[in-house]
């Protein structure tokens, strides 16, 4: 019985230090997300060619709208809308071409972003654009956005990721989304900009030096996170990734619990990915090398997941109190706390309202989906795992 209690001691006390860590990252990017910082533009009169990439795979229900709404962004410059299309029904196509929309047809058996994006950027003229910007096919753009980007490339930048933020909260899961979504931008974009480091992609809003992107998707596979993938490479290469907080782009967010579970169960897989394929090789180039970028962003994929982690520090304040083992309750309680605490400072003021509480509410079932995303990761590795989206029509909230 000592044995079975000493080891269970050794468990705790090496769960703590590591749920520890975790708090202590977030809190201090959630401190330095408020750090003073030089916005990266420089006032410019030299237009970029862009060229906007949108991957729809089975989006017939918002692709339309959301390329015509890119068709109809104000930028000074000269641009074009392209939609990989990836299984997209031919009326939809059709519709898409005869509004001037560029259509790429692309078809996988296994389809993924990365290799639809690779394909058309294969498919397209070499010396045709200067920067590319991709979006989600539920994506709209903010006002000004290609502007700002355009004056980001002229400060020098080659990699950017715009400010994606949620344009429906109608449900309480869709408004805990919408609040996990600003809670990363503030920790691994605003934050770690504001410390030097670089901003993480994130999928969608991102602008790209157009042949520096066609570099970074050679080889890109069948990966479930290309842009976590294009993230390592991109910090490999020794290139900054700049966040521009006020560039804007609009996503719809998940609605209930079954595609929060999809969804989260193609993160989770991907993440578990990337810990595997780069855990050694943050070592090596952080002792061979000195670079402090890579070996954060192999740390970060070391993290637990925002809600899983709160949801694992409320599980150890219940079991110290009925368990003599590990750290004391107030270790956990403490730790806790200070976990809500970075997660608070990180939410913007706009997202403090009434509805909140409906979306605290739901914390413990999003806990459980995720434990369950958890036990569903092969289902990613062997499928492409769709995130659907179902309309564009509604508005943007109040910045």
């Amino acid at each position: 019985m000592n044995m079975i209690f000493g080891i269970l001691n050794v468990i705790f006390y090496c769960l703590g230090i590591y749920l520890l860590a975790n708090v202590l990252y977030l809190l201090y990017f959630a401190i330095a997300g408020f750090f003073k910082i030089k916005l990266p533009y420089a006032p410019t009169q030299n237009h970029r060619r862009i060229c906007v990439l949108i991957p729809a795979y089975k989006e017939d229900a918002v692709i339309i709208e959301s390329a015509l709404d890119a068709k109809l962004h104000q930028y000074e410059g000269e641009f074009d809308v392209c939609v990989i299309a990836d299984k997209l029904m031919p009326s939809t196509i059709e519709t898409l071409s005869l509004h001037n929309v560029k259509v790429i047809e692309v078809r996988f058996e296994k389809s993924t972003k990365g290799k639809a994006l690779s394909t058309a950027l294969s498919a397209l003229p070499l010396d045709a654009y200067d920067l590319a910007v991709v979006l989600d096919a539920d994506n709209i753009m903010g006002p000004a956005f290609l502007e700002k980007v355009n004056s980001a490339f002229e400060a020098g930048y080659k990699v950017i990721q715009g400010h994606r933020t949620a344009k429906n909260q109608d449900t309480p899961f869709a408004l805990l989304d919408a609040c996990n979504e600003e809670i990363n931008n503030h920790l691994f974009r605003r934050g770690h900009q504001r410390s030097g480091l670089s901003a993480a992609l994130i999928g969608s809003g991102m602008a790209f030096d157009y042949h520096y992107l066609i570099k970074l998707l050679s080889g890109i596979g069948e990966t479930v996170g290309e842009d976590k993938e294009i993230d390592f490479r991109i910090i490999k290469d020794g290139i900054k990734i700049a966040y521009l907080e006020d560039a804007w782009v609009y996503d719809e967010k998940v609605a209930d619990s079954g595609v929060f579970l999809n969804q989260r169960t193609r993160w989770i897989a991907a993440q578990i990915e990337f810990l595997k394929k780069y855990f050694i090789e943050g070592f090596v180039l952080l002792f061979r090398n000195g670079n402090i970028e890579f070996f954060n962003k192999m740390i970060q994929t070391l993290l637990l997941p925002r809600i899983l982690l709160l949801g694992v520090l409320s599980l150890f304040v219940v079991i110290s109190f009925a368990l003599p083992v590990g750290p004391s309750p107030l270790f956990w309680l403490v730790t806790l706390i200070c976990c809500g605490a970075a997660l608070l400072l990180s939410l913007p003021k706009r997202l403090y309202n009434k509805d909140l509480i409906k979306a605290v509410v739901r914390l413990p079932l999003a806990f459980i989906t995720m434990c369950i995303a958890l036990l569903s990761i092969n289902k990613a590795k062997k499928s492409f795992i769709h995130t659907p989206h179902t309309s564009n029509s509604k508005l943007p909230i109040n910045k």
